[in-house]
């Protein structure tokens, strides 16, 4: 849904209002938030719900855990996306090379500790990814916070990011939905592979591919 800010933070800041590019940025860390929210509690209930439409319950248990695990990286993923299209906008590029970069560098070691230095496992894996999209939430953050680069299109929260919404939604819906589309024709071969016989063996294969 971030992606419709591609078109509304380029239209403000080729029509020089700078100023609106902080707006339309609050406005959809606001609205992916907001949707989070929903989301977050389907992922509760993932594990029960795999396992009704027919998945092993093993592996549907598990995946529901692994999941759970993965809700603050969700939210983090709300926040950083913005941001990311906030400075795609302006043409910042590098810092945000340089940003996943040091994420990435971080991530290794919180990744190797978590899973194999405590009793966690995979649920360490998934905490592993929810604490380094934060790293990055937090460094995009500061560096906008910081640099002259954004000294004219970063401003304050107001209270505009509540409102034109409707505006925002009109163009994201159509991004989420055709990337949706492509990533659900995985997912679905994912499910599929769940109802053959051996389950573990197939989804593991597929996984790996």
């Amino acid at each position: 849904m971030s992606n419709g800010l591609e078109t509304l933070c380029g239209q403000a800041y080729g029509a020089e209002q700078y100023g609106r590019l902080g707006v339309q940025t609050y406005r959809a860390m606001v609205t992916l938030t907001a949707v989070s929210i929903p989301i977050s509690l389907l992922w509760v209930f993932m594990g029960k719900l795999l396992t009704l439409i027919g998945q092993d319950p093993v592996i549907s248990h598990e995946a529901g855990r692994y999941i759970m695990w993965l809700i603050p990286a969700l939210f983090a993923y709300a926040v950083s996306q913005p941001l990311t299209k906030f400075l795609q906008s302006q043409s910042l590029i590098i810092p945000m090379l340089w940003s996943s970069m040091a994420t990435l560098l971080l991530h290794i070691p919180v990744c190797w500790l978590l899973v194999f230095k405590t009793s966690l496992g995979y649920i360490g894996a998934a905490l592993a990814i929810s604490v380094s999209y934060w790293l990055n939430v937090f460094m995009l953050v500061a560096y906008i916070g910081c640099s002259n680069s954004c000294k004219e299109t970063f401003s304050r929260p107001t209270l505009d990011a509540f409102s034109g919404v409707g505006v925002f939604m009109r163009l994201a819906l159509p991004s989420a939905l055709m990337l949706c589309f492509e990533w659900w024709s995985f997912e679905v071969i994912i499910l599929l592979s769940g109802l053959l016989p051996n389950p573990e063996l197939q989804t593991s294969v597929l996984s790996t591919w």
